[in-house]
């Protein structure tokens, strides 16, 4: 190994997803049980790539009708309006609503761009064998991992003010179908996070280690 440190599954070691257990499999299984918490080793997660792009690939399909089409349908004697995400974020901007108005431009419009983005990357970068920034790319799907939970801020928001806001016959506030989108996109996201297997990027590094 030319001085390497030897790696957990050169050793025949696995950790856990759940509590974080380091453990050896029965001799002569290749998978096995946490003997903490009961779930299921694995080496690698299953077609980890495959399902990561499955994802991914629609997550990028819905975003576009999600900014695109109306989040909230506004009806009020005058009329009805419809208002984007994008719309949204310059309404709610004043004096005394510009924190909303941020709150909502990164967690509906920055953060599930910046997540898909990142997501290519990391694929990408596995999937040419990249061996390099590998701790900085580690950080990075770490970081994607924490903060992708907070994209539902904007659908919360709207479906809390279509909830609060009844006052027909002067005023309603129905969900538009951009949020159905915006929805999907936060959900087929954080499912192509949990897809993503993080130890795919330290394959590259020992090619032998890479499972069949």
């Amino acid at each position: 190994m030319n001085g390497a440190a030897l790696s957990a599954m050169q050793l025949g070691l696995q950790s856990c997803e759940g509590c974080g257990l380091l453990s050896r499999p029965a001799p002569g299984a290749q998978e096995g049980r946490c003997p903490r918490c009961a779930g299921e080793l694995t080496f690698r997660k299953r077609a980890s790539i495959q399902r990561t792009w499955a994802f991914l690939i629609a997550a990028a399909v819905c975003y576009i009708p999600a900014n695109l089409l109306p989040v909230l349908n506004t009806t009020t004697a005058t009329g009805t309006e419809s208002d984007t995400i994008l719309q949204g974020v310059v309404l709610l901007w004043s004096p005394t609503g510009w924190p909303l108005s941020l709150i909502v431009l990164f967690a509906s419009i920055m953060i599930p761009s910046a997540k898909i983005i990142a997501l290519v990357y990391l694929l990408i970068t596995v999937q040419r064998g990249s061996i390099e920034n590998n701790h900085q790319r580690v950080r990075l799907y770490r970081t994607v991992e924490l903060i992708g939970r907070w994209s539902m801020v904007d659908v919360f928001v709207d479906t809390f003010t279509a909830a609060l806001i009844q006052l027909q016959p002067l005023m309603s506030v129905e969900p538009g179908p951009g949020l159905f989108f915006f929805a999907a996109v936060v959900v087929l996201t954080m499912l192509a996070v949990e897809c993503f297997d993080p130890r795919l990027i330290w394959d590259a590094v020992n090619p032998a280690e890479v499972a069949t």
